[in-house]
C-alpha cells in the first residue's frame, strides 16, 4: 500500500478563496500535484506557488471522455503507487467530477488511502445570483452535454458546461420546443472572478457567444411539457364553470371524439410512417390530435385523484411496470425473435396476470365490430388457432361468399351469413397485416371524395346511371 491521494477542490475562482486546510496542503512541495485542467481562474495561482502536473495532454489523446477520465485515474494511482499525491479540480471534488470517481474506484481496488477535500462549488455562487433557493421548491441541476429525454423544466434549473457551438446548439433546440421565445433566462459567467457577469434575457436572444468553458444558465420557469399540462388542468379544475362540472361519464364521448380524431390524422400521413419522406404538415396535424387525446388521458387522472384514487403518476408507473412485465425478451431473459411470439408471450402473460380462463376473456364490447373482430383472430391466432398460410384464409372468403348466395332467399339467414363473410375477410386482411377498420374507413373516405365529384356534375337526381358511372370513372382516373 502506498498514497495516500488527496483530492482537493480549487472552488469556483482563484486561491483566495480557497480554505486554510486546502491552501496548506496545495503547499507541500513534498507532495507531487496533478491537475485535471489548467483552464481555471486558480490554476495560474496554483502555478505561481508550486510545479503542477496538468493532465490537459489527456484530453487531446482520448477519444471519448470516459477514455480521458481513465486515463487521468491512471496517472495519478501510477504516482500514488510511490507515495502521497494531491489531485486538483476545478470547483468542488464531489461535483460534476467523474475522474474523481474513477480515482476513488481504483484507489480503493488498490488498497491506497483516499482523502477528499470537496471545497466550494460553483453551484454556491450559482445559486446565490440567480436567486434560487433549493429549500423553496426544489431545483434540478442538468448536464448541458446529456440532456434528459423528456426534458422537464417543472423546478429553478441549473444548466452546466454550456462550454461550446455543440451544446449551445443542443440546449437552445431542446428549449426553443417547450419555451416561448420571451421566456427569460439567466447567463451566469466568470462566477467569483473580475470577469464575473450576470446577464438576464430571453431565451430569442440567446447566441453561441454566451457560451464558455465557466458558463451556466439558470432559468424559472412557468411548467411547460408534461408537469404544466397536469397543472393546468388542475387549475381549469378548480376555477372554470365547465371543467368543475364534468364526471368520468360526461368527458367519455370526448375521449372517442379525440381518439378518432387522432386516427383520421394518422390516417393523412404516408404508409410508412416515420420511414420515408416526412410530411411536416401531417406531423404537425397530428401532435395537435395527440395533445387533445393527451388532454382527456390527464383529465380522467384528474378526477381519480380528487377521489383519492390515483393520480397521473400512478398511471404512468402502472404502464411502465406492464411494459416491463411484458417484455421479458427485452427486461428479462425469455427469447422472442419475432414480432408474432412477442405477441404469443404478450397474452399468455396478460391471461396469467389477470387470472383468465380464456385468450379471449376481456376484449372488450363496446369495440367496432371490425377491429373486435380482428383483436379475436389475433388472440386465437396467437396461440396457433389460424390457417397456416394464405391460401386456406382464401377459400374461406370464397367458401362464405357462396354461402350468402345460397341463403338469399331466407333474411335471418343471410344476416348471419354476412357476418360471417365479413370475419373472413377480417382474417384475410390479418393475415395481410392490412388493419380492417383503416382499411375501411380508407375506402369510405375515397368513396366520399369521388361521389362528391360525381355531385359536381349536376343533373341529381336525374341523370342517368350510365351517366353517373362516367363521372365516377373519371373521379377515380383524376385521383
Amino acid at each position: 500500500m502506498s498514497g495516500p491521494v488527496r483530492i482537493v477542490g480549487l472552488g469556483p475562482a482563484g486561491l483566495d478563496r480557497v480554505s486554510g486546510t486546502i491552501r496548506s496542503i496545495l503547499e507541500d512541495e513534498a507532495t507531487p500535484v496533478v491537475g485535471r485542467t489548467r483552464h481555471h481562474p486558480a490554476s495560474a495561482d496554483l502555478e505561481a506557488i508550486r510545479p503542477v502536473i496538468w493532465c490537459d495532454d489527456l484530453y487531446e489523446s482520448g477519444d471519448t471522455f470516459d477514455e480521458v477520465y481513465g486515463a487521468i485515474a491512471a496517472r495519478v494511482l501510477d504516482l500514488a503507487s510511490a507515495g502521497p499525491v494531491t489531485y486538483v479540480v476545478p470547483g468542488s471534488a464531489v461535483v460534476g467530477e467523474r475522474a474523481v470517481a474513477a480515482i476513488r474506484v481504483r484507489a480503493n481496488q488498490a488498497d491506497i488511502p483516499c482523502e477528499v477535500e470537496a471545497g466550494e462549488s460553483f453551484l454556491d455562487l450559482a445559486l446565490e445570483k440567480a436567486e434560487i433557493d433549493p429549500f423553496d421548491r426544489g431545483m434540478q441541476v442538468i448536464d448541458a452535454h446529456s440532456l434528459p429525454d423528456p426534458l422537464l423544466l417543472h423546478l429553478p434549473t441549473l444548466i452546466v458546461q454550456m462550454d461550446g457551438p455543440e451544446a449551445f446548439t443542443r440546449v437552445h433546440e431542446q428549449l426553443s420546443r417547450l419555451l416561448e421565445s420571451d421566456a427569460l433566462l439567466t447567463v451566469l459567467t466568470d462566477l467569483g472572478t473580475e470577469a464575473e457577469s450576470v446577464a438576464r434575457i430571453p431565451l430569442g436572444d440567446l447566441r453561441p457567444d454566451h457560451c464558455g468553458l465557466r458558463v451556466t444558465l439558470a432559468l424559472d420557469v412557468e411548467a411547460p411539457g408534461w408537469p404544466g399540462l397536469v397543472r393546468t388542468n388542475a387549475r381549469l379544475r378548480r376555477e372554470c364553470p365547465w371543467d368543475r362540472e364534468q364526471t368520468h361519464h360526461s368527458l367519455a364521448r370526448h375521449l372517442l371524439e379525440e381518439a378518432y380524431e387522432t386516427l383520421d390524422a394518422i390516417e393523412a400521413l404516408s404508409a410508412d410512417a416515420p420511414r420515408g419522406e416526412t410530411d411536416l404538415d401531417g406531423y404537425v396535424h397530428l401532435e395537435e390530435e395527440l395533445g387533445d387525446l393527451l388532454l382527456q388521458v390527464v383529465f380522467h387522472a384528474t378526477l381519480a385523484t380528487e377521489a383519492e384514487m390515483f393520480g397521473i403518476e400512478e398511471v404512468a408507473e402502472s404502464i411502465r411496470r406492464k411494459l416491463i412485465r411484458r417484455h421479458p425478451h427485452v427486461f428479462g431473459d425469455v427469447e422472442a425473435e419475432t414480432a408474432d411470439q412477442v405477441v404469443a408471450n404478450w397474452e399468455a402473460l396478460k391471461q396469467d396476470e389477470k387470472g383468465r380462463d380464456s385468450v379471449l376473456d376481456g376484449v372488450p364490447l363496446a369495440l367496432p365490430a371490425l377491429t373486435r373482430a380482428l383483436e379475436l383472430q389475433t388472440r386465437a391466432g396467437a396461440i396457433g388457432f389460424d390457417w397456416p398460410n394464405l391460401d386456406g384464409v382464401v377459400a374461406k372468403v370464397r367458401e362464405e361468399l357462396a354461402e350468402v348466395l345460397d341463403a338469399l332467399d331466407d333474411p335471418e339467414s343471410v344476416r348471419s351469413e354476412i357476418g360471417d363473410l365479413l370475419f373472413s375477410v377480417v382474417n384475410l386482411a390479418r393475415h395481410l397485416a392490412v388493419d380492417p377498420e383503416l382499411a375501411l374507413r380508407s375506402a369510405g373516405n375515397r368513396f366520399e371524395r369521388r361521389f362528391r365529384v360525381v355531385e359536381e356534375g349536376g343533373d341529381l337526381p336525374g341523370a342517368s346511371l350510365e351517366e353517373l358511372d362516367r363521372r365516377w370513372e373519371q373521379a377515380k382516373n383524376d385521383e
